[in-house]
């Protein structure tokens, strides 16, 4: 039993609390949860929280932006009423994946200008060299030059020609009158927003400009996303960052980032913890001697991102690793569907464990049990540390070659339970348990990363 620490729950996951509670031998704090008939939320704190160590259970599942309301108010609550230190508990990081999804805004991206630009039937690059200025003259064909071209660029010719200096001796070449030089003054002119002229432009009275807004018969180039492009992604992770930080969390802990870097983001402590001990365990006890052990099974990553995730836990094991690969990366969301899947590596008449980090749409794990399946795997089991199952996740895992998924209570599966046969959960609130007594108690919690 430790003492002088209060442990709130918030209304995402009240079934992991009493799970934490237990192991430290504390009854849940009292905190009451609510909402205003127009739908703010309402948070009373029940108990003293004065010079004491605040922990904070809120998942990013379900209702997440009511969640993460939530979280931030009790938080401010909790600093208001001189909580010695706030530590928020977020088994799933909310909007911690955004960034992998293209967001299509209306607004002003970059434009790409065109590889050739037409001035009065003639093709122009950023490449071409202008030829050398003249001194303008007022012959009546140049009537147009002297109304368009600008009064200081005609004194400044006017006094220059191209084999005479202002005094009107010879003219000495330098490096800049050379072919190269020429070309890197006009990408300097062209980069700074000047103006050149050319022997076709001066006769014509057109001067032309780099912003491409100044052509006199071209209109602004169409935007056209490249591939692989995303246009105006929001980086919502950072938000939620500067948000847990200014409504005064003094540490943040949770499970698998969907990306690592996001601890980079925060002010405070962020500790990362693993859900991959508890795959592994499950796949060194259940999975290997039930499927003629090491030679008989192989660890399979759905996608390439989650290599590095997949080959921990196959090194640890000393088992083989297979990947599965996009073979055509798509541009838009309504294409990712779409991507054709390779297999690199063995699978034919053995066991195939795909690990992964979060299932939600479960699109990913599905496609590649039938791809594992059609290669010649005996079974396909799926281990994910955050099941979110989604929309109809539920029912296409029921419809799939999938034998078995396995995931961790980070987030609810009550509802997930009484749906699905294939669904197996694992326990973690002993894992944050022991992550909180040891910051309570300030030992390291290391000991939590190795799972070897």
């Amino acid at each position: 039993m430790v003492r002088n620490i209060v442990v709130f729950s918030g209304s995402s996951h009240p079934g992991l609390t009493e799970t934490i509670c237990t192991h430290l031998g504390i009854p849940p704090a009292r905190i009451h949860l609510s909402k205003f008939s127009v739908g703010e939320t309402r948070v009373e704190i029940g108990e003293s929280v004065r010079e004491k160590d605040v922990f904070i259970v809120q998942s990013g599942g379900g209702m997440v932006n009511d969640h993460l309301m939530e979280l931030l108010i009790t938080i401010q609550a909790c600093k208001t009423a001189s909580a010695r230190r706030v530590t928020a508990i977020l088994p799933l990081f909310p909007y911690s994946r955004q960034p992998d999804l293209p967001y299509n805004k209306v607004g002003a991206p970059l434009a790409r200008m065109p590889a050739k630009i037409a001035v009065n039937g003639e093709n122009y690059t950023f490449d071409t060299v202008p030829g050398t200025p003249t001194p303008a003259s007022d012959s009546p064909g140049n009537a147009n030059q002297n109304s368009n071209t600008p009064q200081h660029l005609h004194k400044k010719l006017n006094g220059l020609s191209p084999s005479k200096g202002n005094n009107g001796e010879p003219k000495t070449p330098r490096r800049k009158d050379t072919l190269d030089s020429v070309q890197s003054d006009v990408s300097a002119t062209t980069m700074t927003g000047g103006a050149y002229f050319d022997e076709h432009e001066q006769n014509s009275g057109r001067t032309h400009t780099s912003n491409g807004a100044a052509l006199h018969n071209s209109n602004p180039p169409d935007f056209k996303p490249q591939r692989g492009y995303r246009q105006w992604v929001a980086q919502a992770g950072t938000l939620v960052a500067d948000l847990l930080t200014c409504a005064g969390a003094d540490h943040v802990i949770t499970m698998d980032l969907h990306d690592p870097q996001y601890q980079g983001f925060f002010d405070i402590p962020v500790d990362n913890l693993y859900g991959r001990h508890l795959l592994r365990k499950y796949i060194q006890h259940q999975i290997l001697p039930a499927h003629g052990g090491i030679e008989g099974c192989v660890i399979v990553s759905p996608d390439a991102g989650g290599a590095k995730r997949a080959t921990n836990i196959a090194d640890s094991l000393g088992m083989d690793f297979a990947l599965i690969h996009k073979e055509r990366r798509p541009t838009q969301l309504s294409d990712r569907q779409n991507a054709s899947l390779l297999l690199v590596g063995h699978v034919n008449n053995r066991c195939a464990v795909l690990i992964d980090d979060l299932a939600d749409t479960s699109n990913t794990i599905t496609r590649a049990a039938k791809l594992l399946k059609r290669s010649g795997a005996s079974c396909v089991y799926a281990l994910v540390t955050h099941g979110v199952f989604s929309g109809d996740a539920i029912d296409r895992i029921n419809a799939s070659h999938l034998d078995k998924v396995v995931v961790t209570n980070s987030v609810p599966q009550d509802q997930h339970l009484a749906r699905c046969e294939k669904l197996e959960v694992l326990e973690v609130g002993n894992v944050f348990a022991e992550a909180i007594r040891r910051v309570h108690h300030g030992e390291s919690i290391s000991v939590l990363f190795q799972y070897d």
